[in-house]
């Protein structure tokens, strides 16, 4: 670590006495050209290290109430980035790393179920990976994945009642906002149940009929 920071130390030197005349777009394309060195010499880590940033990224995102990871985002990062989010915008964010999550396993798990003879089979007649994937591993993993899918969907959908802690103008607020005018929970609340249920029901009627056309005969 020391000699780290000595060699960085040094390379700052240099550039502020002997190469302070240098343009910027040369320390640009310099820099740039280091980053390639270094991913080209470590090619073969790249795979190794995605992987384990996204079982990590997985593993934050299913351990962590959505709530908290909203909070964190619309509260936390502005003190940590210096950037001011929109409750909005935190809140869509927050449902596209969530649901990735679940989405990223759930994919996972029907390309897992998938028989490895499928694969095998693909590969004794001379197919190259993307057009096994393409046309003999996919077709299947989708049509195995789309009841989760359906289920993650209904629940990212019912999830962002929960927005209404950085105050997000949606469903649940709106019929808050009605009651506290008018004082009729009974009817606003009902309405408020009816319009989830129509929405997911809508979800549900859409992945059925997708299932349908993807089934196997």
């Amino acid at each position: 670590m020391a000699v780290i920071v000595a060699i960085i130390q040094l390379a700052s030197w240099i550039g502020a006495t002997f190469l302070a005349g240098v343009p910027d777009w040369t320390w640009h394309v310099l820099q740039a050209a280091i980053v390639l060195a270094v991913l080209w010499r470590f090619a073969k880590y790249i795979p190794v290290a995605l992987s384990f940033l996204a079982q990590v990224y997985i593993l934050v995102i299913r351990g962590t109430p959505i709530v908290v990871q909203v909070m964190f985002i619309y509260f936390a990062l502005p003190l940590i980035s210096g950037w001011r989010i929109d409750a909005l915008l935190a809140a869509i964010f927050t449902l596209v790393i969530n649901s990735g999550a679940y989405i990223a396993e759930i994919v996972r798990g029907a390309l897992l179920s998938v028989p490895k003879g499928l694969k095998e089979a693909g590969q004794a007649m001379g197919l190259p990976f993307y057009k096994i994937l393409a046309y003999i591993v996919g077709p299947v993993a989708l049509r195995r994945m789309i009841p989760a899918m359906g289920n993650q969907c209904i629940i990212s959908l019912k999830d962002s009642s929960l927005f209404i802690v950085i105050g997000v103008a949606e469903l649940t607020r709106q019929g808050q906002e009605i009651i506290a005018s008018n004082f009729r929970s009974v009817e606003i609340w009902g309405a408020v149940a009816v319009i989830y249920l129509i929405l997911t029901g809508f979800i549900a009627l859409t992945l059925k009929f997708i299932e349908h056309r993807t089934q196997i005969v």
